[in-house]
């Protein structure tokens, strides 16, 4: 007899729908049976669960979600069945869904610049880890908190340069994080006023270069001599990266292992240690499912575009694995070439440049699976010009 899954290829796996969603064992079985007109966004439930196990049992401390990465209610809740157990919020309403979706986690406002509204409410809500990098902010978190003698505050460094910029794909530096003898001097100020103490840092979105967090690990340690005061914890912050074309990554497990060894080396592996993964995560276990509106040359006019969940792929002109899924005859050809995409909108801007490698015969109908979308893709795609989708199908193919 054939199994449940074979034997409802084209609909929706409703005895294995999990975490709510209308389930499908590949793509193309939720393409073909979509009625609708926009994108199609799709969780794989697999990928993230198998990301997360490589952080919960493999990174040198605990694993702090950042949920701004991707909020989505099914996606925190296979991280969560997991065993992650911690999360980074920003927000009261990103506190407020994880106190609904997942009232045990705790949670750590690690936004360095918070308004005293959020404070009060973060800490009414249980929060007790927060981050400053200046001592009006740390005043602020005091006076909203009437100097609570439970908290664990954390101060944000702004690192150095560190050699080549190439070495990570988005530099984080300008905006958050205090410098040397102004680092100095906040620790030494805090230390007097909170229960717990301890740095954070970022080296960099999708950072390339396992070294990075060794180097931030050893200016961490010269603050902390400087300063002359104990610390409780340390942060090493985001940036774990995920593979796409022409971005080549080393294997997670080199960057724990140079974790690992920074924290030894620097003495802070006694300390609690905290990661903040984001994009490594979720990237993976989402793609945007788009359908080819019109091809003009190697042009290709989509339904999904930089107003929506291909916000990197033309702002900053990421690259990211695509696979084309045609339901009619004649199969795909063989040879491919490099394509740019245009969204739907009627902004001109609406480019992304790629080139985006798919077989040479594409054409209007076709569906295009732009993959490792499930960081920063459907969160900040927007209404504009009317095109938006709520569509959310999990996948079962792994």
């Amino acid at each position: 007899m054939l199994n449940s899954l074979q034997a409802v290829r084209s609909q929706p796996l409703s005895l294995l729908q999990p975490y709510g969603l209308p389930t499908y064992q590949t793509a193309a079985d939720a393409i073909s049976d979509y009625q609708g007109d926009d994108q199609i966004y799709a969780l794989y439930p697999r990928k993230v669960a198998r990301a997360a196990r490589t952080f919960v049992n493999g990174f040198p401390g605990n694993v702090l979600y950042a949920v701004k990465a991707n909020p989505h209610p099914s996606l925190l809740q296979i991280l969560w069945d997991e065993g992650v157990r911690r999360f980074d919020v920003a927000s009261i309403r990103e506190i407020k869904l994880l106190r609904n979706l997942l009232p045990q986690a705790e949670l750590f406002l690690m936004h360095p610049i918070k308004s005293r509204k959020t404070i009060a409410f973060a800490y009414n809500s249980g929060v007790r880890n927060m981050a400053f990098d200046h001592a009006d902010e740390l005043q602020k978190i005091l006076d909203c908190t009437y100097e609570a003698e439970d908290l664990h505050l954390h101060l944000r460094l702004a690192l150095p340069k560190f050699r080549e910029t190439s070495e990570v794909a988005m530099p984080l530096k300008g905006k958050f994080g205090a410098e040397g003898e102004e680092a100095v001097a906040l620790l030494r100020a805090a230390r007097r006023r909170v229960g717990k103490l301890g740095l954070c840092f970022h080296v960099g979105s999708q950072c390339l270069s396992p070294k990075r967090y060794e180097f931030a690990l050893s200016y961490a340690r010269e603050l902390v001599e400087a300063s002359g005061v104990q610390i409780d914890s340390i942060d090493v912050g985001g940036g774990f990266p995920v593979a796409y074309p022409d971005m080549p990554i080393a294997p997670m497990d080199s960057y724990f292992e140079a974790i690992a060894r920074s924290l030894a080396a620097n003495g802070f592996d006694d300390l609690d240690v905290l990661g903040e993964p984001g994009r490594a995560l979720c990237a993976e276990g989402g793609s945007t499912l788009v359908r080819v509106e019109l091809r003009k040359g190697e042009d290709l006019y989509l339904n999904d575009g930089t107003y929506g969940s291909l916000f990197d792929a033309g702002q900053f002109a990421w690259k990211f694995p695509v696979k084309l899924h045609r339901s009619r005859p004649p199969a795909p050809c063989a040879n491919t070439i490099g394509f740019r995409f245009f969204g739907p909108t009627c902004d001109s801007a609406d480019t992304m440049t790629g080139p985006f490698h798919l077989p040479a015969d594409i054409c209007e109908g076709d569906w295009i699976e732009v993959q490792n979308l499930g960081a920063y893709g459907q969160t900040l795609a927007t209404e504009f010009n009317g095109f938006y989708s709520d569509h959310m199908v999990a996948i079962l193919e792994d």
